[in-house]
């Protein structure tokens, strides 16, 4: 015979995950749309684009707090977690095949993330260095034009959300793994 409280408790946590994941949801939305639009219009003022650079431009609610991206990134992978743990239970009752295949799917992933965030990460801090060799002090406006010279990506935005990209899928990999130990 089940608790009464305890299965309460188990609603209660799982409307805070649920609400979460809506917020986080939301202000992914939220960041999305506003990038977007100052995107485009940049765009349509200087004919270039930097991929991430208005999210790295903007602090948000004040000059001197948090960046958009930073906030991108916490979301992003608070929202995953959240869905980890609302889905959970479904995952356990997937058939090992399909578990293989995502376990599989959430590796390569993974690999590729930890490779762009190393890379991306020493990348940034030698741009960093060369310009502290010549006096500058540049942390946020130094991009790259990789993969493509057409449209270059901002360095802080590439780290954080390769970072954010290794956290979430290794995670998945984690999550997978655990259901198929609690599945055998």
């Amino acid at each position: 015979m089940e608790n009464p409280s305890l299965k309460k408790d188990e609603l209660r946590a799982r409307k805070i995950y649920l609400y979460t994941f809506y917020f986080c949801a939301a202000t992914m939305l939220t960041i999305f749309i506003y990038a977007l639009v100052l995107s485009v219009a940049e765009y349509l003022n200087t004919g270039e684009i930097v991929i991430g650079e208005v999210l790295v431009d903007t602090e948000f609610p004040m000059t001197g707090l948090a960046k958009l991206v930073t906030y991108l990134m916490i979301v992003t992978v608070v929202g995953w977690y959240c869905v980890t743990k609302i889905g959970g239970a479904q995952a356990r009752k997937l058939p090992k095949s399909w578990k293989a295949l995502f376990q599989l799917i959430v590796l390569a992933i993974a690999i590729t993330a930890l490779y762009e965030f190393v890379y991306n990460f020493v990348v940034w801090n030698s741009f960093i260095t060369i310009d502290m060799t010549n006096g500058l002090l540049r942390l946020d406006d130094i991009n790259v034009p990789y993969p493509n010279p057409e449209t270059p990506w901002n360095l802080v935005f590439a780290t954080k959300m390769s970072f954010a990209a290794f956290l979430i899928s290794a995670h998945g990999f984690y999550v997978i793994s655990k259901s198929e130990e609690k599945s055998d």
